[in-house]
């Protein structure tokens, strides 16, 4: 039982899914000097194409960041290629319904989220992930990140055939899929949290392949009225931006406590 296991600096907690028709795996980092607090600072970070949940601690000492910033990492696994999307085939992954419905409740009764205190971000097709579960229930966040993130999904490059196929449609410009990239949702916040406070943190390289995703959603924010940071660098599509910039969110998030 999920209830049962004794808290660690660092945890492996594995989901059975009726959703994902199989396990998930989700890589929790707890501060050392706070492990059995609740309701701390909490950041969802999520990895991106091909990657799984170990991916952003492979590639840095998350322990370091939770340790250094005071902040709990819960780094779900998005599979190769889910997008974080559910599937048009209800036999296929459902993933967004399986962040909502099995992730998140059993989370929130372990650690406990305040939302004045919880962010989620992500790299590449996890900047399109945070920011649309964001959307999704934004009254549950403080605020969303993205870094390098496909944030309008027509800009997707290698993904313009599989994300029509997860939406079921044929093409990456039919509207269906506009209207699940997260461009197009910006009024939700709007919608659901009226003037609450949210921050948004988008970052990309100005030498990124999808740099036009990125310049997309941040023209869409310059009239949405939201309060947010857009960070440009000299940088590409790589894991050496990622890790540099990610103490840089943090540090916005930081400072919106």
């Amino acid at each position: 039982m999920l209830g049962l296991l004794p808290l660690k600096a660092q945890e492996l907690v594995v989901f059975p899914s009726e959703n994902l028709h199989c396990n998930d795996s989700v890589l929790v980092y707890s501060p050392t000097s706070q492990i059995m607090a609740r309701e701390l600072p909490t950041l969802f970070l999520l990895h991106g194409y091909s990657g799984c949940y170990a991916d952003w601690g492979r590639h840095m000492d998350l322990q370091a960041v939770c340790d250094a910033t005071g902040f709990r990492i819960i780094c779900p696994d998005g599979f190769y290629k889910s997008w974080y999307l559910n599937d048009a085939n209800p036999e296929n992954m459902q993933w967004r319904s399986f962040f909502w419905e099995e992730c998140w409740p059993l989370l929130e009764a372990r650690y406990g989220f305040a939302p004045d205190k919880t962010f989620i971000d992500g790299l590449s097709m996890g900047g399109h992930g945070a920011m649309n579960l964001f959307l999704d229930h934004p009254e549950r966040f403080r605020g969303a990140g993205s870094m390098s993130g496909i944030l309008a999904l027509h800009h997707s490059g290698g993904s313009r055939q599989i994300i029509p196929a997860i939406l079921g449609v044929e093409d990456i410009e039919d509207p269906v899929v506009a209207a699940q990239s997260a461009v197009n949702r910006l009024g939700r916040i709007k919608e659901v949290c009226g003037d609450a406070p949210k921050l948004l943190v988008v970052s990309c390289g100005l030498q990124d392949k999808f740099l036009p995703a990125t310049e997309e959603f941040v023209a869409a924010l310059k009239d949405s009225g939201h309060k947010y940071v857009v960070l440009y660098s000299p940088e590409a599509h790589t894991w050496t931006y990622w890790t540099w910039v990610l103490p840089l969110h943090l540090k916005f998030f930081g400072e919106a406590l």
